[in-house]
């Protein structure tokens, strides 16, 4: 390619033996080349070796326009733009030209004029393959003007070209991406009338500008991305232009864990220095099934989906979090406690949508219901039985937990502070009596599962939990209020 690049002129190019192919034929090229070599395409997509990228990787091969539908945050942009990666490096353009004109195929009235009058000496340019990807987010005020283009008055009258002449139009973004790849998210946000002007630009590569008709073959691979059309009401694919979309590919959220903790990890943007905050794996889990929690909640609006960037968000907020309690406590280390959980609240009732149930129970309420759910679902792994308490009929779980709750009906008390220490933090834990043997033998584990065990118990009512400002309080619940009655 060094040697192209050192092509100026047509008449180089020509002798250089360039042949000009199709976008598509150039991704199909290259999509074949990197998967006969092993090279992955898609690299940290993950959850779609198996089902996504297949079809799409059969889209490409096909030459299909692809249209990704899916619900918020499943990589359907992040995919579009990893597809530049499937475009030859440099492609040549004629200098000058506004929609990247094929010296060997020019079709706008500027390359055709220039290469009439300098021939083989017509100037060429090269354009690289990040320069060759337009996005644009659809929303209900985006204009035929802004995709295909108008005339330009002040262009005409310059020119002293008349409306009715080429040189007299401003072109739009998609006549620009000529041999581009075009993408176009959130489809159903776009105009009908709009997606009207799509039809023959995907069938014929036609334009028609104020009622003037140009046939220009326009070599574009468009990309779409939409959710499904029943998420909102705000619009949805008409059915000329679906028809027109050879594929349509399904994207869905992580199906398990693991894979879910692969993506976080990879998004997750964290400013450690200069401390070092350990996460261990029950709370990686913990935070995926949070997420996963919502996404089945009666609460949450299942239409709308439950995006990846709930997790992200909630994991740099608990980061931050211990990070603040070091700071508090004169730590440089510190390693994040299942109280933390709560400090994400902020970052999950933003990544939700409630239905009216949800509404009138209150966000933050549903976020802590949620964090509720999570520790009872992760606690089934590591504790038998121990879902079954949610039955109040049932005595076998409860008899093996009863020494725990005898120690809080005998007036046993657990504090955990915001801002303790690790050591306030596991003396406090560590003085619940009767937990020890119900702790399955995990190394480095073990205090963060007694703690879950409380958080639990409280779950299933067994034992009262108060939180306040961060501060949590573990009692038995009438002790409490006899307490309470006490100090009145």
């Amino acid at each position: 390619m060094k040697d192209y690049l050192e092509i100026k002129t047509l008449g180089q190019l020509k002798k250089s033996g360039y042949k000009s192919i199709s976008i598509r034929e150039e991704m199909r090229k290259n999509l074949i080349e990197k998967i006969k070599s092993g090279e992955q395409v898609f690299k940290g997509i993950y959850g779609y070796e198996e089902t996504v990228i297949p079809q799409l990787e059969r889209a490409i091969l096909s030459g299909h326009h692809v249209n990704f539908l899916g619900l918020r945050g499943q990589a359907k942009t992040r995919m579009a733009r990893m597809m530049i990666q499937l475009l030859d490096e440099w492609i040549p353009i004629i200098e000058g030209s506004e929609i990247n004109d094929d010296p060997l195929a020019p079709m706008s009235k500027y390359a055709r004029d220039l290469c009439a009058k300098l021939g083989d000496e017509t100037p060429i340019s090269w354009l690289h393959s990040s320069e060759r990807y337009t996005e644009k987010l659809a929303t209900p005020d985006v204009s035929i003007s802004d995709l295909i283009g108008d005339i330009d008055p002040i262009k005409a009258a310059r020119l002293k070209a008349s409306y009715a002449e080429e040189e007299a139009i401003h072109f739009g973004l998609i006549p620009r991406s000529h041999r581009c790849i075009f993408v176009i998210n959130e489809l159903p946000d776009l105009a009908p009338r709009i997606q009207v002007s799509l039809f023959n630009i995907l069938q014929e590569g036609d334009i028609q500008i104020r009622g003037f008709k140009f046939r220009f073959p326009f070599d574009i691979y468009f990309v779409f991305t939409a959710n499904p059309e029943d998420y909102t009401s705000r619009g949805a694919i008409i059915t000329p232009l679906k028809d027109r979309i050879q594929s349509q590919i399904f994207t869905h959220y992580p199906e398990d864990i693991e894979t879910a903790k692969k993506i976080t990890k990879q998004e997750i943007k964290l400013n450690t220095e200069p401390f070092k905050v350990v996460f261990p794996p029950l709370i990686e889990d913990l935070i995926e099934q949070i997420a996963v929690e919502a996404r089945t909640s009666d609460f949450v609006d299942e239409k709308s989906g439950v995006s990846a960037r709930l997790s992200i968000s909630a994991y740099e907020s608990i980061h931050s979090a211990v990070v603040q309690r070091m700071l508090r406590t004169n730590q440089t280390e510190g390693s994040v406690r299942i109280s933390d959980l709560y400090a994400a609240i902020p970052a999950i009732v933003g990544k939700v949508e409630l239905v009216y149930e949800g509404e009138q129970e209150g966000a933050a309420s549903v976020a802590i219901k949620l964090i509720g759910a999570a520790m009872q679902t992760v606690a089934a792994f590591y504790f038998k039985d121990i879902d079954l308490l949610k039955r109040k009929t049932t005595t076998e779980p409860k008899r093996k937990y009863q020494a725990i709750i005898s120690w809080f009906e005998e007036g046993g008390v657990v504090e955990l502070k915001s801002y303790s220490t690790d050591a306030e933090y596991k003396l406090a834990i560590e003085s619940v009596k009767g937990i020890d043997g119900l702790i399955p033998k995990m190394p480095g584990n073990e205090i963060l599962l007694k703690e879950l065990l409380l958080h639990v118990l409280a779950e299933y009512l067994f034992i009262e939990r108060k939180l306040d400002g961060g501060h949590f309080l573990f009692q038995d619940q009438l002790y409490s209020a006899l307490k309470d009655i006490h100090k009145n």
